[in-house]
């Protein structure tokens, strides 16, 4: 299996068949509005900031400051769990690598309030947990079984799921 991504650490968060689906190249987030409209707004928010850091070709930040805050730019608030494992996922890559992070921030440009996010020791020790459970999700011959949420009408996937 290649690297795991912060995508992959997000979506285990939402769905683990979403993150089955992606795992296995059934990427169907670029045909998405409302993905779409999550990138015009990274793209026009924070723009004096050096955005998209690809570290190891895995995960790609959305900026840092002073190499020691980590921002996550995200649309709305609506899976926010989600979003605060895929920043404290970022977190630990970078002091794995020997960085001293202070913080993680959570932005949400379009409702102009952010979010502040520490890394604990309990918090590496879930990621580790998370990245093993991750490895087996991508390993099983066929998507996990069905969970039906409320968010899945918007989502991409949708139609593999219910059509």
């Amino acid at each position: 299996m290649k690297q795991i991504t912060g995508g992959m650490v997000y979506y285990y968060y939402v769905c683990k068949r979403k993150l089955w689906y992606f795992a296995h190249q059934l990427d169907m987030e670029p045909t998405s509005e409302l993905v779409g409209m999550g990138k015009l707004i990274d793209e026009q928010s924070y723009c004096r900031e050096k955005k998209h850091i690809l570290i190891d070709d895995t995960i790609n930040i959305d900026f840092l400051k002073s190499w020691k805050i980590v921002h996550e730019v995200k649309k709305s608030r609506s899976i926010e769990p989600a979003s605060i494992w895929q920043l404290k996922y970022y977190m630990t890559v970078l002091e794995k690598k020997g960085l001293e992070i202070e913080k993680g921030i959570l932005d949400f440009p379009k409702i102009r309030k952010r979010e502040i996010i520490y890394l604990t020791d309990e918090d590496k020790v879930e990621i580790e947990r998370t990245l093993d459970d991750i490895r087996s999700i991508v390993d099983y011959p066929f998507p996990p079984e069905l969970v039906k949420k409320s968010i899945c009408k918007k989502c991409a996937y949708y139609e593999f799921c219910f059509i």
